[in-house]
């Protein structure tokens, strides 16, 4: 946001008016003296003038010029992207890109520890009615870092899949499935153990048994090409397709730039995008793979509904055809450095999906939306939500 400031000079007065610049100085070999007769240099602390005199040596010439240029190129680059971001946020979306009736909501613990009841459903299913979600993502877990997953986090899950069923029929219920990766620390889970990939595929099995419709991982941070996690998606796949289940993933997003993720990584332990290629291997191992495109640091409402449509792009060129692809929304409102609340609002995800969509797959029925998260939406979310994508 840009601040307004103001500020004054001071008039001169009639005496340094008069005065002539310099006159009353002493300004002997020393330099400018102040009342005390210390030169200024000397009010120079001593460690700053070593950095001075280390600055100019000759053997920092090219040092210095090299690292110019590397400020500068950063400078550019970073004006190249947020021109070419802003470019992808113009025009207008094509004419049927509305929803296809495959879009999802992530849905709170509330749902299934026995704190939501009949007309908890009853409201949701209003809310619901005249939408296009067709999937609620619910909270199950988190799971262990084993791979288990206690009976006692879902006490609820069979009145809640009927009282669904029964208020909106046609919606599926999944179980949203989670935890946290030790792949940038020493705690959480660890998928390079076989005997942990087992237990999570047992407790996709767990679910699926307790009357879920799908399994609805997202384990977090996943780097890219991480073959583990490949693994255990074809397991997983397995034991949903037994189920007449669906399996359904929460993706990082895509590098915006080839190989981001690999520079990156190398200056930070958390490289936080995927490679496009990973991307499309993970998506062609599941039924449904929902972006979570949203904590992307941008400042502007515009940069962040390019980079929406950018990643859908992205996303399309990689996910079959037979594959449901949703882009997340972000239904909820935060202020911080991951996540500016007047740039990633609803509007501009809807917008960017639309765009991408437009300019990639235009056709592609099997694409959609998915909402993060239920309990965190405000009235506004859901308004611009159904007039930029329902209606």
């Amino acid at each position: 946001m840009d601040e307004g400031r103001t500020g004054t000079e001071a008039e001169p007065t009639a005496e340094t008016a008069a005065t002539p610049a310099g006159a009353g100085a002493d300004t002997g070999a020393g330099g400018p003296r102040d009342d005390e007769g210390r030169t200024s240099s000397s009010r120079v602390p001593g460690w700053l003038r070593t950095v001075g005199r280390g600055w100019r040596h000759p053997r920092l010439r090219w040092p210095k010029r090299v690292a110019l240029g590397l400020v500068v190129a950063l400078v550019l680059s970073t004006l190249a992207a947020g021109i070419a971001l802003r470019a992808n946020y113009a025009g207008d979306p094509a004419p049927g890109t509305r929803t296809r009736d495959r879009d999802a909501l992530w849905m709170g613990h509330a749902w299934l520890d026995g704190r939501k009841k009949d007309a908890d459903v009853k409201v949701l299913a209003e809310r619901l009615r005249t939408t296009g979600i067709r999937d609620l993502y619910v909270h199950a877990g988190p799971l262990e870092h084993d791979g288990t997953l206690p009976e006692s986090a879902y006490p609820k899950a069979r009145w809640l899949v009927e009282a669904v069923h029964r208020e909106l029929p046609g919606v599926r219920v999944q179980a949203w499935l989670g935890d946290v990766l030790a792949t940038e620390g020493e705690v959480g889970m660890r998928l390079d153990r076989a005997a942990t990939r087992a237990a999570v595929v047992r407790s996709a099995g767990q679910v699926l048994d307790a009357g879920f419709e799908g399994a609805h991982f997202d384990l977090e941070p996943l780097h890219s090409d991480d073959s583990d996690y490949l693994s255990l998606l074809d397991d997983l796949r397995r034991v949903t397709r037994a189920h007449d289940a669906q399996l359904s993933i929460a993706a990082h997003q895509i590098d915006p730039l080839p190989n981001l993720h690999s520079v990156v990584g190398v200056f930070t332990a958390h490289p936080k995008w995927w490679s496009q290629s990973f991307f499309g291997q993970v998506a062609r191992r599941v039924d449904q793979i929902a972006v979570m495109s949203y904590d992307t640091a941008l400042p502007l409402e515009s940069l962040y509904g390019g980079y929406v449509a950018e990643q859908t792009a992205l996303a399309l060129e990689v996910t079959p055809k037979s594959t449901d692809l949703l882009m997340g929304l972000p239904f909820y409102y935060e202020d911080n450095m991951d996540h500016h609340g007047s740039a990633e609002t609803v509007a501009a995800a809807v917008r960017g999906a639309r765009l991408g969509l437009s300019r990639t797959d235009r056709t592609r029925e099997h694409f959609g939306l998915a909402l993060y998260v239920d309990f965190a939406a405000r009235e506004k979310d859901w308004t611009a939500y159904e007039e930029g994508w329902v209606r």
